[in-house]
């Protein structure tokens, strides 16, 4: 499955692989920096900030139009958008201006195939996703009687997993509610996890937020099936019925748009 849980901390699969990488990167050109060329350590710190500084511009201004509407987002970056090929750009533009000595080259290429290494280890071990069809259990419907997910079928269909107290579902849901509502080629299920009813409409009352499919799932056991930790949580599911991809923590409009552009073009 595409997180992991660390203790208390748990970390989709692509933010855990950059975590260790970069985690990787700054280990060994301390050890370089130490041992073999200080200079390492001035290019390895420059190279990180600008990468990571241009790998979210880049992410802004491929997603100009998105950003434009909600320029705040722009600092939102634990909902991730990052693009890693501009972070590479600046990483080069950085080491042409920087490495001036073979001990410092060697240094920036050891330092990167290690870094690198590190990254796609930990996410070749947590990219995979399981087709795993959707469970047999009855939910109870906001607007009464009990629905199974089964029920769907036949459509592209998402499955945000939820709670009212839980403060990045609450900042995600109404840019959730409003693409639910635009779109007519996926179907949205809004799966709340263990609150009463009551709990719930006060909730979406009090914030204004409409949602045409709101279930119920007092036992959890939908996030046990699928086996997904904390929330919240937006599973993407295949006209057969199966599981393509999972998106674990709060989701940005962009991550939204690229994960439906895939789960229609599958």
């Amino acid at each position: 499955m595409q997180a992991v849980s660390i203790g208390p901390l748990i970390f989709a699969g692509d933010r855990l692989a950059a975590i260790v990488g970069i985690g990787a990167f700054m280990a060994v050109t301390w050890v370089l920096s130490s041992r073999l060329d200080p200079r390492i350590g001035r290019w390895s710190s420059w190279a990180l900030i600008a990468g990571l500084i241009t790998a979210r511009l880049g992410h802004v201004i491929e997603n100009t139009a998105s950003f434009a509407a909600e320029p705040w987002r722009i600092l939102a970056v634990w909902q991730g958008g990052f693009s890693w090929p501009w972070a590479a750009a600046s990483v080069v533009a950085v080491s042409v201006a920087l490495v001036r000595t073979r001990r410092t080259a060697i240094g920036a290429v050891v330092s990167l195939a290690i870094a690198l290494f590190a990254w796609n280890v930990v996410w070749q071990l947590t990219n995979a996703t399981p087709s795993t069809p959707m469970p047999h259990v009855a939910l109870e419907n906001i607007k009464g009687g009990d629905t199974s997910m089964t029920a769907f079928m036949g459509k592209p269909v998402v499955v945000n997993l939820w709670a009212s107290w839980c403060p990045p579902c609450r900042r995600e849901m109404p840019m959730m509610a409003e693409v639910a509502a635009a779109r007519d080629d996926v179907t949205f299920l809004f799966v709340n996890q263990g609150e009463r009813r009551t709990t719930i409409e006060g909730y979406l009352n009090k914030e204004k937020i409409t949602l045409s499919n709101v279930l119920l799932d007092a036992r959890t056991d939908v996030p046990r099936h699928y086996a997904t930790p904390g929330l919240p949580v937006t599973l993407f599911i295949g006209t057969d019925g199966k599981l393509q991809s999972v998106h674990v923590g709060e989701i940005s409009r962009e991550a939204l748009s690229g994960a439906l552009s895939r789960l229609l073009a599958e």
